[in-house]
C-alpha cells in the first residue's frame, strides 16, 4: 500500500496561548528591569515553513499604544537582523525609533540556545543600562530562548510520535524520540537553574533595599534627634548663623530620611509587602496635617495655599497613612515648583469616591514631559534635581499608593501656568458629621 504523507504538526490552542503569554510576561519584565523602559519581543513561533530573516513581533511593552510599538520593531528591524545575523548583542544609542524612552539606549540580545536562533529581545532605557540590570536581561533572554526552542522541539516530538503510530515499523524514528524526549527533559531542568538564578537576583536585591534601608536610618534618626536636642535646650546660646545651619541641616536630614523613606515603600509594593489598612479618616485633618507638614519649604516663598471644600465632606474609612502620604507628596511637588502665586486644594466625597484636586500657579510641565512624570527618578530637565532638590520618586509613590488604594490620577498642566492634579479612591462612608 502506497504510503501517504502526512501534514506537520502544529501547536495546540493551549500551548500557543501559554507561549503567548509568556513571551509578553517577559516583555514586561524586561521593560521594569530597564527602569519602567521599553521591551519588544521578536520571536519565530513553532511551526511549519521557512521563518524569515526578521522574526515577527510577539510582545512588546512600555509602549502607550499597540500601533506605536508596531512602528517602532518596524523601524529597529534592520538592526534585530544584524544582531541576529552576528549572534551577539547591539547597543544603539537613543534610537529616534523609541522616542524619548529610550534617550538611554536600545539594547538587542538574540534569543539563542545552543545555536539555534528563535528571535530577539530588544529593550530601551532612559539611561543606560547597569551592569546588574544587563546581566538580568541576559539572563531573561536565554529563558526566553529556552521556552521557544522547548516549544520547537515538543512539536517535533508530537510530529514523530504521529508519524511512528501510522507506520509499522520506524525504529530509527523511536529512537529519534527518544533523544528529542531527553532534550525536552534537559531544556526543563536548564529553565529551572536560568529562573532560580533570577530569583537569586531578586532576592540579593530585596535584602539590600532592607538592608540599606536599616543602616542608613538609623544613624539619621539619631543625627535628627540631636540637632532638634540641641535647638531645643542651648537655643539661647547658639548665634543666628547656627541656629540658621543647624535648622538647615535639619531641613536636609528629614528630607533625606523621606527619601529613603519613599524608596522603601516603592519596593514594598512591588513586592506586595505593604499591606492597606482601613482607618476612620477625617480629610480636612488629613489636608491641614499636609499643609503644616510643608510650612518650612514655604518658608521665604510668596506663596499662598488655600482649601476648600465641598459639602457635606463625612468621615470615610480608608487607609489614613496612605492618604496621608499622597496629599503631602502632592502638595510637597506643588509647593516646590511654585516660587510665587498660590496653591488650591479642593476635596469633597460623591458616589462613594473621595475626590481630591491639588492646582497651582507654578512653572508647569511640558507636553513632551507629562508622559513619564510619573515614573520613578524621572526629571523634568538635567537640572531639576539640583535646583528643586528632588529625587523624582514623589510622584511614582504617588501612583503606586493609589493603584495600591484602587484609585485613579490625573494631570493637567501648562509651561508657565502651572499644573493640576486630581485623584479619587473609593471610600466607604462612616457619617456626615
Amino acid at each position: 500500500m502506497a504510503a501517504t504523507s502526512r501534514p506537520a504538526a502544529t501547536p495546540d490552542a493551549r500551548s500557543s496561548q501559554e507561549l503567548a503569554a509568556a513571551l509578553r510576561g517577559a516583555a514586561a519584565r524586561a521593560a521594569e528591569i530597564a527602569g519602567r523602559g521599553l521591551a519588544l519581543v521578536f520571536a519565530h513561533l513553532p511551526g511549519p515553513g521557512t521563518p524569515p530573516p526578521l522574526p515577527p513581533l510577539r510582545a512588546a511593552a512600555g509602549f502607550d499604544a499597540p500601533a506605536t510599538a508596531l512602528a517602532a520593531a518596524n523601524a529597529l528591524g534592520p538592526a534585530v537582523c544584524e544582531a541576529i545575523e552576528a549572534g551577539s548583542e547591539r547597543i544603539l544609542p537613543a534610537p529616534a525609533a523609541l522616542g524619548p524612552g529610550a534617550v538611554g539606549g536600545a539594547w538587542i540580545a538574540p534569543l539563542d540556545f545552543e545555536g539555534r536562533v528563535h528571535g530577539a529581545l530588544l529593550v530601551g532605557s532612559r539611561a543606560p543600562l547597569a551592569p546588574e540590570a544587563r546581566q538580568q536581561l541576559q539572563l531573561l533572554a536565554r529563558s526566553i530562548a529556552i521556552r521557544l526552542d522547548h516549544a520547537q522541539l515538543a512539536l517535533r516530538v508530537a510530529d514523530l510520535e504521529a508519524q511512528l503510530a501510522s507506520r509499522a515499523k520506524e525504529e530509527d524514528r523511536s529512537d529519534e524520540i527518544l533523544k528529542l524526549s531527553e532534550a525536552l527533559f534537559a531544556q526543563d531542568i536548564e529553565l529551572l537553574r536560568n529562573n532560580e538564578k533570577l530569583g537569586k537576583i531578586e532576592k540579593l536585591k530585596n535584602d539590600f533595599i532592607e538592608k540599606m534601608s536599616r543602616e542608613l536610618r538609623t544613624p539619621l534618626n539619631a543625627i535628627i534627634e540631636a540637632v532638634i536636642s540641641v535647638l531645643a535646650n542651648e537655643n539661647e546660646h547658639l548665634s543666628d548663623g547656627s541656629k540658621a545651619a543647624l535648622r538647615q541641616a535639619l531641613n536636609d536630614g528629614t528630607s533625606f530620611l523621606r527619601t529613603l523613606q519613599n524608596i522603601l515603600d516603592l519596593w514594598r509594593i512591588k513586592q506586595g509587602e505593604l499591606p492597606v489598612e482601613l482607618h476612620e479618616v477625617n480629610f480636612r485633618e488629613v489636608v491641614e496635617e499636609a499643609i503644616f507638614s510643608v510650612q518650612d519649604a514655604l518658608e521665604g516663598k510668596d506663596v499662598e495655599i488655600h482649601r476648600e471644600y465641598r459639602e457635606p465632606l463625612p468621615k470615610v474609612r480608608t487607609d489614613l497613612a496612605k492618604v496621608n502620604q499622597i496629599l503631602f507628596l502632592l502638595l510637597d511637588n506643588a509647593v516646590k515648583f511654585t516660587p510665587r502665586g498660590r496653591i488650591d486644594i479642593t476635596a469633597g466625597v460623591e458616589d462613594g469616591y473621595l475626590h481630591c484636586e491639588v492646582r497651582d500657579t507654578g512653572i508647569g510641565i511640558c507636553p513632551d514631559d507629562q508622559q513619564f512624570i510619573f515614573d520613578e527618578f524621572y526629571q523634568v530637565d538635567d537640572l531639576a534635581s539640583t535646583k528643586y532638590r528632588g529625587s523624582g520618586l514623589g510622584l511614582a509613590l504617588v501612583r503606586d499608593l493609589l493603584i495600591l488604594l484602587e484609585g485613579e490620577i490625573e494631570l493637567a498642566s501648562e509651561v508657565g501656568q502651572g499644573t493640576q492634579v486630581r485623584f479619587r479612591i473609593p471610600v466607604e462612608l462612616v457619617s456626615r458629621s
